[in-house]
C-alpha cells in the first residue's frame, strides 16, 4: 500500500519515497490506534500523516530514552534533530527520514513552521521538567506537545469552513488524546521519573508522587489514587466534549478518520474505568477485536463520503483536497495558531 499512497500524493522523488515509507513503518509499529484511523483517509492524504507522526515520534523517542543515556546525551540528540530540522527548512539536505518527510509535508501543505517550533520546545522541557503543579501549567506544555499536532493536521485533513474556524477544535482534540495517554501511561511515566497529571488534581484526593511510587512498587491499590485517576478521566472527557463539534467542520472524506480516532481514544478511557483505574500497575489496552469493531463503521462512512464526492452529491461537495503551496490562490488560506 505504501507505493500507492505515495503515487496518489504525487511524491516521486526516490529519496523522499524512502523517507515517507520509514515514517509509515514507525506509525504502524508504534501508533496502532493512530495508524488504524489513518487507513480510513483517502490514499493521497495518508503519507502526510505518516510524516508528521514520524517526526513527532523521533523527538519523543529521544527524550524518553532514559535507560542507557544521560540527560546531557538526550539534550545533545535533540539539539542534533533540531539542527537537522532547521537545515531542511532552509532547503538543505538531511539523512534523517523523519525530518526529510516532515519538512517536505510542511512545505507542500503550507503548515506554519511555528507549530514545529512549539513542539520541539515542549519536547525539550521533557528533559528536565518532571511534574506540573496545576492544570494551567500542564496546558502550557500540552500546547506544544499535543495542541500543535492537531493544528498540523488541519491542512492535511481539509475543512469545509475557513481553516481558522476548525483549528481550536483540532487543538482541543490533540489535548484530549494526550490527556488519555497521560492517564494510560501513569505507571510507565513514573518509571521515567515523570508525573504528568497535575499535582493539584492529585492532591485533591490526597495523592502525591510518593504514594504513586509506593503503589507502583508494591502493586497495592489505594482508593485515593483511584479517585484521583477518576478525576483525571473526567477532565479528559470534558476536553473530548469541547473537541467533538470540530469533526463536522472537516472535509467529509477526512471526518470518518478523525471520528474513528476520537472513538478509539475515548475507548481507552472506558477500558481504564472498567479495569478499576489500575493504570499505575498496567497499561490499559483496547483489544484488536474491539478496535476493528470501532473502525468498521468509520470505513463505511469513509467509503460513502468518497462515493458521494465521485457522484457529486451536494452534501459532500464542499470539501476539497489539500493543495500544494504553489497552487494556493492566496495567502489567506494559511493557518493560524490557536
Amino acid at each position: 500500500m505504501t507505493a500507492r499512497e505515495l503515487d496518489a500524493a504525487r511524491i516521486h522523488d526516490r529519496a523522499l519515497r524512502v523517507a515517507y515509507a520509514e515514517c509509515r513503518r514507525l506509525n504502524a509499529r508504534h501508533g496502532r490506534t493512530y495508524f488504524l484511523a489513518t487507513r480510513l483517509l483517502p490514499l493521497e492524504r495518508r503519507s502526510a500523516v505518516h510524516a508528521l507522526y514520524g517526526f513527532a515520534r523521533r523527538a519523543d523517542d529521544i527524550v524518553d530514552e532514559t535507560a542507557s543515556t544521560s540527560q546531557a546525551e538526550r539534550a545533545a540528540a535533540l539539539d542534533a534533530l533540531e539542527a537537522e530540522w532547521r537545515r531542511a527548512l532552509r532547503g538543505g539536505s538531511t539523512t534523517d527520514p523523519a525530518v526529510a518527510a516532515a519538512a517536505h509535508t510542511r512545505e507542500r501543505l503550507d503548515i506554519p513552521a511555528r507549530h514545529f517550533d512549539d513542539f520541539l520546545a515542549s519536547m525539550r522541557s521533557d528533559l528536565f521538567v518532571r511534574e506540573y503543579a496545576t492544570y494551567a501549567d500542564l496546558r502550557e506544555y500540552m500546547h506544544g506537545s499535543a495542541a500543535v499536532i492537531g493544528l498540523q493536521m488541519v491542512p492535511v485533513l481539509g475543512t469545509v469552513v475557513p481553516r481558522e474556524e476548525a483549528e481550536p477544535y483540532a487543538a482541543a482534540l490533540g489535548v484530549a488524546f494526550q490527556l488519555t495517554n497521560f492517564l494510560r501511561d501513569v505507571g510507565e511515566d513514573l518509571d521515567r521519573g515523570r508525573v504528568y497529571l497535575p499535582a493539584d488534581l492529585l492532591a485533591a484526593s490526597g495523592v502525591d508522587r510518593d504514594l504513586l511510587r509506593w503503589s507502583r512498587r508494591t502493586g497495592c491499590r489505594d482508593r485515593r489514587i483511584t479517585a484521583a485517576l477518576g478525576d483525571a478521566a473526567a477532565l479528559a472527557q470534558g476536553v473530548y466534549r469541547q473537541a467533538e463539534p470540530g469533526i463536522a467542520l472537516l472535509d467529509p472524506v477526512s471526518a470518518p478518520c478523525v471520528r474513528t480516532a476520537f472513538v478509539l481514544y475515548r475507548e481507552i478511557l472506558a477500558v481504564i474505568e472498567r479495569e478499576g483505574y489500575a493504570v499505575v500497575h498496567r497499561r490499559a489496552v483496547v483489544g484488536a477485536r474491539r478496535r476493528a469493531s470501532i473502525a468498521l463503521p468509520g470505513l463505511v462512512r469513509a467509503l460513502e463520503a468518497r462515493v458521494g464526492l465521485r457522484t457529486g452529491r451536494p452534501a459532500l461537495s464542499r470539501g476539497r483536497l489539500p493543495e500544494e503551496r504553489r497552487a494556493r490562490p492566496s495567502a489567506g488560506q494559511k493557518g493560524t495558531s490557536a
